[in-house]
């Protein structure tokens, strides 16, 4: 299925097939500083024109589509809206903690009737305007399958410290409040949603729901998925977050990875690179990650999540 690439320079790139919008890569920073300002991919849909990704919900504004985020990170909040300060203190509003990603420029952007790939560089910005680290990102578009209603998108981060300190990682759980391990890349879906499907590869059916989310939250995995079904249409999505294989190698990974998931209030996951224990990155030192979403239509099970996903080189 052949795709198409528009590009509105300074603003976002969007990728459609069969006349339906696929994704919108937007790296013109939003307004508000407190949300952290960075880019994002939103909307995120499948061949049929599902939405699958939310924007600016009522209960997180700073929760966009599909991003790269670091909720905890030497002092410093990239994921935006409130800080967790502690048991003692919880959620606070504290704007001089909140930084931000911002966008030099793009290395490479290629594009063929099949596929998208594009190198972007950013850099990640302290409150107070000092240059924390350095980002090479990379972003593809590939697998367009029309018979197999989906198609993937790679993600690709590679973050070398640019302090004269080490960059120190961690989430809510590392600074006291169990089981909120969320870091790194997240998905928030849209609100029709909630309390879809949640499941792994492991197990002859896997629970649903809310009893898929508590058995899975802060597990490790080589993928997991998320269904759910549409509002306004008899229709249903299923989105599949995979790691590539070097993510789970404990002698290549920075740190060990873990499912932050939420079916219920919300819809969201996030690849947590820091979810029980914090780690270092010392000064001049890079580390990478890679990560594969499956978008597709219907409600997917684990054994055709298993095949689609088989099917799929690195």
């Amino acid at each position: 299925m052949t795709i198409k690439v528009d590009h509105i320079h300074g603003e976002r790139i969007t990728v459609s097939a069969g006349g339906v919008d696929l994704l919108s890569y937007v790296y013109r920073p939003d307004p508000e500083p407190y949300e952290s300002r960075k880019p994002y991919v939103h909307p995120l849909r499948t061949l049929s024109g599902r939405l699958v990704s939310g924007y600016r919900p009522n209960d997180h504004r700073w929760h966009k589509g599909l991003q790269m985020t670091a909720s905890h990170l030497s002092g410093q909040n990239f994921w935006g809206g409130h800080s967790y300060l502690g048991p003692d203190q919880g959620y606070r509003r504290v704007p001089e903690r909140v930084g931000s990603m911002r966008h030099d420029g793009f290395a490479g952007l290629t594009a063929t009737d099949e596929r998208l790939t594009l190198a972007e560089d950013l850099t990640w910005v302290a409150n107070d305007g000092a240059e924390w680290a350095g980002e090479r990102r990379g972003l593809t578009v590939h697998a367009v399958d029309e018979a197999a209603g989906s198609w993937a998108l790679d993600w690709s981060i590679r973050l070398t410290n640019l302090r004269d300190e080490p960059l120190r990682f961690g989430s809510p759980t590392t600074a006291g409040r169990e089981m909120a391990g969320y870091t790194g890349l997240q998905w928030r879906g849209p609100r029709d949603l909630t309390g879809g499907t949640v499941f792994g590869p492991d197990g002859p059916d896997g629970p649903d729901g809310a009893e898929g989310q508590e058995a899975l939250m802060g597990t490790q995995g080589p993928w997991l998925a998320f269904s759910g079904t549409h509002d306004d249409v008899d229709a249903a999505s299923t989105l599949v977050f995979a790691h590539a294989p070097e993510n789970l190698d404990p002698e290549r990974a920075v740190h060990g990875s873990h499912w932050f998931v939420r079916s219920t209030p919300i819809p969201t996951v996030a690849f947590s690179w820091a979810f029980f224990e914090e780690f270092a990155l010392p000064p001049g030192d890079a580390f990478a990650f890679r990560y594969r979403v499956l978008v597709a239509d219907g409600a997917w099970d684990r054994e055709r999540v298993a095949s689609a996903l088989a099917e799929l080189s690195w």
